[in-house]
């Protein structure tokens, strides 16, 4: 079953998501803008075009290579109204926005070079994604219809969502999967394989289109960052953590966009151990941090920054901050140059800290993968309580997939008298199987704050 959509299609939506987009063009590789003009931001009957050609492509791309590559006969997922599997909530169309009472999606490989069946055992078809293969009026009950399904096409094997590995490829629940076993002649039961390979892989795959909007994405969120850490927002001595805090969330709520996370910021002051968050005074001469993320056209945005509240004599941060941002971006590096197609998070993590620290650099990795979800599917590449292999890890990094490159370098600023400051930073990137590109370059510079 193919799409409804055209390629044509597809181009048109992206040529209009990116025609008056941004007044400014893609900083070069590396580089972040500091306070980049806001894009335009996508009405939702846009959002919706753009997502459904997506979804089209997908679906009519993605699915196929990924059964093909699994030996996957049919794949078949179930989700209900609020407890949508992480997958189906995907694959749902823009006007479709949850699954109603029980939705049953089934995918089928006919072999031989033949599309693949894409049904839905459902009483209404979901836009043309998905046919429904189901008339209560006929067989009241879904499952036994699920089950003529399967008998009627006879695959070998079954992928069903269920892992105790990673909830994005559990998705059905105990009582969904007895329902469904139970409806299964014997001979199939046997044959139900776990969807691990397939959940995952349709989760952190990006096709390019996705990729060249990924970019306008994670520009807004840098230009929200830019607009809050500047002083139109921030008047030392007046200013609170935590109004800046709730300033992100109003912007993010005026713009129509969705925090996935509520924002973190916080203050690294000389002579206090630590950082200061909540009620505390931004003062000149503090170090600014933030933790903060978008969801924009269903992708996510992570994103670490810092800035600097200057002092009435100053023009730039001390040389001894700039130093601490210069080593976060050596370890990026590390990291980014690290990455091989295939080699399992956990070697990644392994070889980027080698680097770094016969570099003389004091990392701390703690990477993952960014998309449909803000902490996505994938592998993990190391965690800020563990910089060691682990479980999470041990799966292999692949190509077309879009990365948080979370981590921190410790420091210690000779103007603050030594002490060890922690210069957290986090961009987002894509890795096409051979290099890993920032989408919107990465801070190399100070949000600077000037009072005056």
């Amino acid at each position: 079953m193919k799409s409804s959509f055209s390629r044509a299609a597809l181009a048109a939506a992206c040529a209009l998501a990116f025609s008056p987009a941004s007044a400014q063009t893609s900083p070069a590789q590396g580089e972040a803008m500091t306070s980049p003009d806001l894009p335009r931001i996508y009405t939702p009957r846009e959002q919706a075009e753009i997502r459904d050609a997506w979804l089209g492509k997908r679906l009519d791309t993605v699915v196929p290579a990924l059964m093909r590559k699994h030996d996957i006969d049919m794949w078949v997922m179930v989700a209900r109204e609020y407890l949508e599997d992480p997958v189906v909530s995907t694959m749902l169309n823009a006007t479709s926005l949850r699954a109603r009472r029980r939705t049953i999606l089934v995918f089928f490989d006919p072999g031989e070079g033949q599309d693949l069946e894409r049904l839905t055992v459902s009483r209404y078809d979901l836009k043309n994604f998905f046919k429904s293969s189901w008339i209560p009026e006929e067989e009241p009950d879904q499952w036994a219809r699920l089950a003529e399904i399967i008998a009627e096409r006879d695959p070998d094997r079954i992928a069903l969502n269920t892992s105790s590995l990673t909830a994005f490829a559990d998705g059905m629940t105990y009582s969904q999967y007895n329902d469904l076993v139970d409806a299964l002649p014997r001979k199939y039961r046997n044959r139900i394989v776990p969807g691990y390979p397939l959940a995952i892989g349709w989760l952190e795959t990006r096709i390019p289109e996705e990729v060249e909007l990924y970019e306008h994405v994670v520009r807004t969120a840098h230009a929200i960052i830019g607009e809050g850490f500047s002083a139109d927002v921030i008047e030392p001595g007046v200013t609170t953590v935590d109004d800046v805090v709730w300033w992100f969330r109003q912007r993010i709520a005026e713009l129509g966009l969705v925090a996935w996370f509520h924002p973190s910021v916080a203050i690294y002051r000389e002579g206090v151990d630590g950082d200061l968050r909540g009620d505390t005074v931004i003062e000149k001469g503090d170090l600014l941090w933030t933790d903060f993320g978008i969801v924009y056209l269903g992708l996510n945005t992570d994103t670490q920054h810092l800035g600097y509240v200057l002092r009435d004599d100053e023009t730039q941060a001390p040389e001894g901050l700039q130093a601490g941002l210069r080593a976060a971006n050596a370890v990026q590096d590390a990291l980014t140059d690290a990455y091989r197609a295939g080699d399992s998070g956990n070697e990644v993590l392994a070889r980027a800290r080698a680097t770094a620290v016969e570099q003389g650099l004091e990392p701390s990795i703690y990477s993952h993968p960014i998309g449909y979800h803000g902490h996505g599917a994938g592998t993990s590449i190391g965690f800020w309580d563990n910089q060691g292999p682990s479980p999470r890890g041990e799966y292999p990094v692949h190509p077309n997939t879009a990365w948080s490159i979370e981590l921190k370098a410790t420091v210690a600023v000779p103007e603050w008298g030594g002490q060890r400051v922690d210069f957290k930073t986090e961009e987002d990137a894509f890795f096409d199987g051979e290099t890993v590109r920032y989408l919107d370059g990465r801070q190399t510079q100070f949000h600077l704050i000037d009072a005056d």
